[in-house]
């Protein structure tokens, strides 16, 4: 072996090894020895210990001299400091454990070193030589090499020596029982056999020799079992291993299989005095550090075994109300609002539900099994609640449906197929459905079905809402022909009706569910055989089916398309992808007639409730309005005008709120919105003389296929939101940051996305199934007419019209609007509504000029209604006309819409118009049920709890609106209610409400008092949309909102209703269920999910939940422990923990606590999203933490006093966690590359660690009681360690070595390690240099 690093002469080297060699003839005393030796080097001026001399004793005993007087002599020069302990151990290492064979004595003093040396205060390396020992051993056993890692630093070298000495005496002591074969390798990662030059040496060894030795071999095994056993366990080594855990988790994995394998296989491990297979098999599933027990109780441990006791008392939990349901609030609370209409979003609701429901699994610390089920049932309740819904022209049922069987089952998917795609790594995991075909199963997949079997007790929650109790008849149906051995193939159950279906065969929504998971192959039809899944009674099964009617199975043998077969296909889902597949290549190569009728057929009921291909239809649907350029197209125009009557069939068919709903949910709004945005080009660059003669009965022209283009693409953007609604306190409302450009760059970022970004498989999906031009970015300029229209609608919102120039050709389209739309008024004597050109040409020439394109008229379109309402306010137009001009207008132009909801939103904002008299004479008067109107609101609000003593403000005789606000109103009033103006009416439905809302009071009572007039059935859905805007105009009912939404679930408040908390309470049972003499209350946190969008200021929100946090924990510590629930405990099994009655109180605290902070964290979220949670973090909490703040609830500032205020801080550890969960997620990557989440994640978070260190130093001066302070420091540390550690890794290393620095002067030392320790390999060196006391 050749010595490294001689730096002195060979002379001394030569002079201590003869002196070593005498030594050993004359068998002298090892101290007299290490005397010389230690004389010899200091003479020489050789730093001690010597690197040198411990390679060249470990080199002079292997295996020339391997007698017992050279071991005393090593051994005696590692006890007065000679030599460095590590370095000879890895040296020995080398050479003894690859020979123990052979030379079993040498393994067994070896081992005797190990235990000496590995586990004793030598680890406390603070000499000079200390770099220099570490990179020998790393040269000597070459670790950087083996592990994969640069390891510059000693405390990192550290831990990677004593993961590799555990690893290859474990490895070492399966070989020796023949159970290394059983591991995948088959071998060992380290030396452990004979090395080459050595096998002379075992030649030699003779029979008896061996059969000596064998003796020794079996105690060496015992042995080498002991020290693997007292490495797991020992204080310091135990710690060095778990940063090997953290931080190497791929070799950590290899090594517990290996350690488990030894704790079944080993027969040496039974008969261990020391150790058992039971012991080592709970050390390999310990994931904790374990303190030595005499350490102090700190308060992390307080913190997490009082989360633990309450885990344990579900009779404390359940006596407020607070059930286990009630841990997946924040679910409820995302599904309730991703149900709001009048809200697109440009994130798949997959990707958003994924994300959540594994932060709560984390923050939880649930079983995939309690977090399946948690999910399902939150769904559940939200399809629940529509069950009696109030009718309003906002559908919501099909769009609960979707989340329910198509959504959730994708989220189920997403978060088993991660686990499967981690265990099968070389596997193809892009794939939509997972196949199971040769791939290990996770566990996540049988925690599923057991989830699922769980589910079949909640009865009410599983029945069907009465549109699909024939589909989950039919799902029942399936699994009891499939048991009877009927053959089910695609097209049977579409065939049957219901007298041929089986008597007992009543479904409810977990057959849906299944079903959908079937279809994914997250389950298979094993599930049918689940008991009580059917009742089977073979005398009721049919044996035939009768009447087919063509359907789905007729077209996939080929039958041509007929209008019986397209009305029964339009009235059928699709049961597979195949069957979409087919209708979609038909659409795309089929003859003209073909494509109308395969588009009509995509677009109908397999979109809406053909959820278990839900996915793949919104795909191809998108991929239809992209149709690609014929190859045989030889026109200079777009090739998109040849596919009119193709585009018009998809457009109109998608453009209901619902199928937008869809397509949100599904996450294809900002694809939707590239493809909607060449139409839009193209078809209003064309006059109107450009028309089809449609086989659907219909005559369509390029003004057609554009406006309805131009109306759905507006549907996907906040272009309904008015001027005034400005952004205050720095933090824009989530839905107003929706704009073409944002949605065109979440479109580009997701076709663009890296390709290992967890997004890979849905990225990869969207760019093959969309066109390979489709692939490519999009950005405004590409379309120059659409971006002109964008930008006049922004200035029309920033300032008044200024006039036209003289000759601009404009002017000749006004005039020719005018004459057009008020004809009979400019034929009066000594009246004309004009743009003030003089043109005055007649009504006939202007219809003749106006067969323009349509972005034409749109540039005409706000002067036109400028010149109209300055007619109608100076007394020229009567409201009657202006609005019949309005509505002639629309219906000549529908998508001129657009420009007349752009114009009088900006000039409601202005305020210059004189206001209009609602008196019934000029304009539509609300007298005949405004005063019902405003007294419903009322009695709604008291009914929630909230008291708004302005509404009672004085006014005068005659309601009067905006002369702005009137005209649209006046106009939306015009449409009728069919499916021809739904759309139309759906967008300036949407404009009127949110432009309503912020005008003073009481005008959206006036607008709703007209619509109720109109349509009564709608009245209640009205009446609760007007009471939302009170919360716009008055902050103190936002703030008694916010307080009935806390003490409601947490069964606080005095109402019966809400008296049992929980979600219940907090979400009711949906909006429309009535009680006798008028509407009944609406649920709290229903109501705030409908006024957030209305609040303008989201920080004043923020502030108010975290104020309303502290209020809640002293409401939980003095509410306590009602005396029912301990005389439950007193009698219940858990008493036998001996635990006290002041813990169960203190849990069940601990419990409500999380439940608080989980509502506040979801609010905040949903309120701001991701930008009010950076602030949160950034400003709002260090200035909280500074200001003062007393401690109220605790009399004395005793007892009471320190519990409230560790609740006050563990309450906002927990909201803190859980924003930040919701926000950026848990895992290492929680968005796209190019969206940064990463990256602003670190910035915020090491700011917030920064301030949460300085403070610790002393460098800041906090305002809060102490209590509070140390108990969010602890609890947000340890909850950010145990949950969210991928955090940790992101933040600046110098952040986490201070804030180590602080939690250890609190004794803190454990959640010190752990935080480092979850800081990656860059932290490592720090955490192994604390765990033996020498900071680097």
């Amino acid at each position: 072996m050749a010595v490294i690093g001689l730096h002195s002469g060979s002379g001394v080297w030569d002079s201590v090894m003869e002196m070593t060699k005498l030594g050993q003839q004359r068998n002298i005393d090892p101290f007299v020895w290490a005397v010389q030796v230690s004389s010899s080097l200091n003479s020489s001026g050789l730093t001690l210990p010597s690197v040198e001399l411990a390679h060249r004793l470990v080199s002079h005993i292997c295996w020339t001299n391997n007698v017992p007087i050279t071991w005393k002599f090593l051994d005696k020069a590692l006890t007065v400091q000679l030599v460095p302990p590590l370095l000879v151990l890895a040296l020995l290492s080398k050479r003894v454990i690859p020979g123990r064979h052979i030379h079993p004595a040498a393994f067994r003093l070896y081992m005797e070193l190990l235990k000496r040396y590995a586990f004793s205060s030598t680890y406390e390396m603070r000499g000079i030589n200390y770099e220099k020992v570490m990179k020998s051993i790393d040269e000597a056993l070459l670790l950087s090499q083996s592990f994969g890692i640069q390891a510059s630093e000693s405390g990192l070298l550290v831990v990677l020596f004593v993961f590799f000495t555990v690893w290859q005496l474990l490895d070492a002591t399966l070989d020796d029982e023949g159970l290394l074969e059983l591991t995948p390798d088959k071998k060992s990662r380290w030396p452990t056999g004979i090395q080459d030059g050595e096998i002379e040496d075992l030649e030699r060894f003779h029979e008896k020799r061996i059969e000596k030795h064998e003796g020794m071999h079996k105690t060496n095994m015992l042995m080498a079992i002991e020290v693997i056993g007292k490495f797991l366990q020992d204080k310091v080594t135990a710690k060095i291993l778990y940063l090997a855990r953290r931080n190497l988790p791929s070799d950590w994995a290899l090594f517990i299989q290996r350690l488990q394998l030894l704790a079944v296989k080993s027969s040496a491990l039974r008969n261990s005095k020391y150790i058992t297979p039971e012991t080592l098999v709970r050390l390999t599933l310990d994931t904790s550090i374990v303190l030595p027990r005499e350490c102090k109780t700190s308060l992390r441990q307080e913190f997490h075994a009082v989360m633990a006791f309450g885990s344990l008392i579900p009779s404390v939990r359940q006596s407020h109300g607070v059930s286990r349901s009630a841990l997946w609030i924040p679910i409820d609370l995302f599904l309730e609002d991703a149900m709001d209409g009048l809200i697109v979003t440009a994130t798949s609701a997959v990707d958003t539900l994924t994300d959540l429901v594994k932060s709560l699994q984390a923050v939880n610390g649930t079983t995939w099994q309690d977090t399946f089920l948690g999910l399902y049932i939150a769904v559940l309740r939200l399809v629940q609640r529509e069950r009696d819904p109030s009718e309003g022209p906002v559908p919501r049922l099909d769009t609960c449906l979707c989340m329910l069987l198509s959504i959730t089952t994708l989220v189920v998917l997403s978060i088993i197929r991660e686990e499967e795609c981690a265990l099968n790594e070389n596997s193809d995991c892009s794939s939509t459905n997972q196949r199971k075909d040769n791939k290990v199963l996770g566990n996540r997949r049988s925690e599923l079905v057991s989830s699922l079997q769980l589910l079949g007790e909640f009865e009410v929650l599983l029945t069907p809402p009465l549109s699909v109790t024939s589909v989950a008849n039919q799902a029942a149906a399936k699994a009891i022909m499939f048991l009877s051995g009927i053959n089910i193939g695609n097209g049977f159950l579409d065939s049957m009706n219901m007298n041929d279906m089986p008597v007992n065969c009543s479904g409810n929504m977990r057959h849906l569910i299944v079903e959908a998971c079937i279809t994914r192959n997250l389950l298979d039809t094993s599930a049918y055989k689940w008991p009580g899944y059917v009742n089977l009674r073979r005398n009721q099964i049919p044996h035939s089916v009768t009447g087919q009617v063509p359907g789905w199975s007729s077209l996939m043998k080929g039958a041509p398309f007929t209008p019986p077969m397209v009305h029964a296909l339009v009235s059928t889902p699709a049961s597979s992808l195949i069957e979409v597949e087919k209708v979609y290549e038909m659409a795309v190569n089929g003859s003209d007639e073909e494509k109308l009728y395969a588009a009509t057929v995509l677009c109908g009921a397999s979109l809406v409730r053909g959820w278990n291909v839900q996915d793949h239809v919104v795909l191809f649907i998108t991929k239809l309005l992209s149709p690609p350029r014929p190859v045989d197209y030889s026109g200079s125009d777009s090739h998109l005008i040849t596919y009119g009557p193709f585009l018009n069939v998809v457009l109109v068919e998608i453009s209901t709120i619902d199928v937008v709903q869809i397509f949100s949910l599904h996450g294809l709004v900002p694809h939707l919105a590239a493809a909607l945005m060449p139409i839009c080009e193209v078809f209003g660059s064309y006059s109107p003389k450009i028309s089809w003669a449609s086989t659907m009965e219909q005559e369509i022209n390029s003004h057609t296929v554009f406006s309805n283009a131009f109306t759905l693409l507006l549907m996907l953007w906040r272009f309904d939101h008015p001027p005034i609604e400005h952004v205050m306190g720095g933090v824009p409302p989530v839905a107003s940051q929706l704009t073409p450009e944002y949605l065109l760059a979440v479109r580009n970022s997701q076709l663009a996305s890296d390709a290992n970004s967890q997004y890979q498989n849905q990225n990869r999906r969207l760019s093959n199934l969309l066109n390979p031009t489709c692939a490519e970015p999009i950005f405004m300029d590409c379309f120059p007419k659409l971006k002109r229209w964008y930008r006049q609608h922004q200035a029309c919102i920033a300032s008044a019209l200024s006039g036209l120039d003289q000759g601009n050709p404009v002017h000749q389209v006004v005039d020719g609007l005018l004459n057009m739309l008020f004809k009979k008024i400019n034929n009066r004597a000594n009246q004309s509504i004009s743009s003030g050109t003089g043109s005055g040409s007649s009504s006939e020439d202007a219809s003749l000029r106006l067969q323009l394109p349509a972005w034409d008229i749109l540039d005409a379109v706000p002067f036109v209604l400028d010149a109209a309402l300055t007619a109608c306010a100076h007394y020229k137009l009567s409201p009657r006309e202006l609005a019949t001009g309005l509505k002639d207008l629309a219906d000549f132009l529908p998508a001129s819409l657009a420009s007349i909801l752009s114009y009088f939103s900006a000039e409601v904002s202005r305020g210059i118009w004189k206001p209009a008299s609602m008196n019934g004479t000029d304009w539509p008067s609300p007298a005949a049920n405004l005063s019902t109107v405003e007294q419903e609101i009322k009695e709604l609000l008291a009914a929630t709890g909230i008291d708004v003593p302005s509404l009672d403000t004085a006014r005068s005789s005659t309601p009067t609106l905006p002369l702005p606000l009137a005209a649209l109103l006046s106009l939306t009033i015009t449409y009728k209610l069919d499916k021809d103006s739904e759309r139309y009416l759906n967008l300036a439905g949407r404009a009127v409400i949110m432009l309503s809302a912020g005008c003073p009071w009481p005008c959206m009572p006036i607008v709703a008092s007209l619509w109720a007039q109109k349509v009564k059935r709608w009245s209640d859905f009205l009446v609760f949309s007007a009471s939302r805007t009170v919360f716009h105009h008055n902050n103190d009912a936002v703030v008694q909102l916010l307080r009935c939404c806390f003490s409601s679930v947490l069964g606080l408040n005095p109402s019966p209703r809400v008296s049992s908390g929980g979600v219940g309470a907090l979400l009711g049972h949906g909006f429309g269920s009535h009680l006798s003499g008028g509407i009944s209350a609406v649920a709290p946190g229903i109501f705030y999910l409908r006024i957030y969008p209305f609040i303008r200021d989201p920080m004043f929100m923020a502030e108010e939940i975290l104020s309303l946090l502290m209020v809640s924990v002293r409401d939980i510590a003095s509410s306590g422990l009602p005396r029912e629930g301990l005389e439950k405990l007193k009698k219940s099994k858990y008493n036998n923990y001996g635990l006290r009655f002041g813990q169960a109180s203190m849990a069940a605290s601990m419990t409500r606590v999380k439940l608080v902070a989980s509502l506040g964290a979801s609010l905040v979220w949903i309120t701001g999203g991701i930008n009010l949670v950076q602030v949160l973090m950034r400003q709002m909490l260090p200035a909280w933490f500074i200001s003062q703040h007393k401690v109220e609830g605790g009399g004395d500032g005793g007892k009471e006093g320190h519990k409230v205020a560790m609740l006050g801080g563990y309450v906002l550890a927990y909201f803190v966690v859980f924003c930040g969960a919701f926000a950026w997620g848990v895992d290492a990557i929680t968005g796209p590359p190019s969206s940064g989440t990463t990256a602003k994640r670190a910035k915020v978070l090491g700011k917030h660690l920064k301030f949460m260190a300085m403070a610790l130093d002393g460098k800041i001066s906090l305002g809060c009681d102490l209590g509070t302070w140390q108990a969010y420091v602890s609890g947000f540390v340890s909850l950010m360690v145990g949950c969210t550690p991928a955090w940790i890794a992101d933040v600046d290393v110098s952040v986490l070595k201070r804030l180590s620095i602080g939690l250890r002067q609190w004794n803190e030392e454990e959640l010190a390690l752990g935080l480092l320790g979850a800081g990656g390999i860059k932290a490592v060196g720090a955490a192994s240099g604390m765990v033996v006391g020498n900071w680097l």
